[in-house]
């Protein structure tokens, strides 16, 4: 069956990193899907974890039974800018490392380029990609790219066919259901057509910002070119929850071993405890529903 992960997020606040495996198994989670963290692997720069703290991270885990089911690294190497570019790719091989240190084989990302700059984006993209890829096919790491608002490819399709470019059966795709409604909103033309190239699974939910004539948000002055979504609990939006988990059901990611489905609710930190415990259970109801 899909690994049910906890992003623990919503714990930063509350919980040191060391302190994140026992709290999910308290949580009910038997996998943690490591997310930018200031003392591991921080939003945009290089990685803080050393060789040691890895270790300590894989004996916490170790320790409560809990596994690592991916790391999440967001890192520009889809930049525009070349020296921000060869940042990321350095900062990248890092995080391939500790990937591998902590005896996991599976990365989710982001292409984290600029629309306003799509095309010199996709260039930078496929530029680090040379460099990278030979890395990760002989790490024998499975690399899954989600396609985020604000990037120089936010559309689900669109995104497929640029990573289907790479040529590479270790690169596939993250579908973030929160992000549902700016990829298209085509779930089972986005889950037939890629498959079993679908890794990993963001599981949150947010309003349709285009409902209402467009002025469900309004924000001015108008034709500000911002993305506006949410990470709400399950049943908290607009994502339409059967079509998304009969979905994965038809292409078989839910009977999938080695597929990761996270709970990523960002909305709800001063009760993280109850929503990331509600969250397991909604997903676990979904699952037994449609399996």
């Amino acid at each position: 069956m899909v690994k049910i992960a906890l992003d623990p997020t919503p714990f930063h606040h509350t919980h040191k990193l060391l302190e994140f495996p026992k709290l999910a198994a308290d949580l009910g989670y038997k996998y943690l899907q490591m997310t930018p963290h200031a003392d591991f692997i921080p939003f945009f720069n290089h990685a803080r974890a050393d060789d040691a703290l890895v270790k300590e991270l894989k004996k916490a885990c170790k320790d409560v039974g809990v596994e690592i089911a991916s790391t999440l690294p967001v890192l520009r190497i889809s930049s525009p800018d070349p020296d921000a570019r060869e940042a990321a790719v350095r900062n990248f091989k890092r995080v391939i490392q500790i990937t591998r240190e902590l005896g996991v084989n599976t990365i989710g990302t982001e292409f984290s380029g600029r629309p306003e700059k799509a095309e010199e984006s996709e260039r930078a993209f496929y530029r680090s990609m040379e460099e990278l890829l030979p890395i990760i096919e002989k790490e024998g790491i499975n690399l899954f790219i989600d396609p985020h608002p604000d990037d120089f490819v936010e559309d689900g399709m669109q995104a497929w066919r640029v990573i289907r470019g790479l040529n590479s059966k270790h690169v596939g795709m993250v579908y973030v259901a929160s992000h549902t409604f700016h990829m298209g909103n085509n779930a089972l033309e986005i889950m037939r057509t890629v498959g079993s190239r679908i890794g990993i699974t963001h599981i949150s939910d947010t309003m349709d910002h285009k409902r209402s004539h467009g002025l469900r948000y309004i924000t001015n002055p108008p034709g500000n070119a911002i993305r506006v979504h949410q990470h709400l609990k399950l049943g908290d939006g607009d994502v339409n929850w059967d079509e998304f988990f009969g979905g994965l059901k038809e292409i078989g990611y839910l009977d999938n071993p080695n597929a990761i489905m996270c709970s990523s609710v960002f909305a709800e930190n001063e009760k993280n405890v109850e929503t990331a415990v509600f969250q397991r259970e909604a997903i676990e109801k979904y699952i037994a529903k449609f399996g």
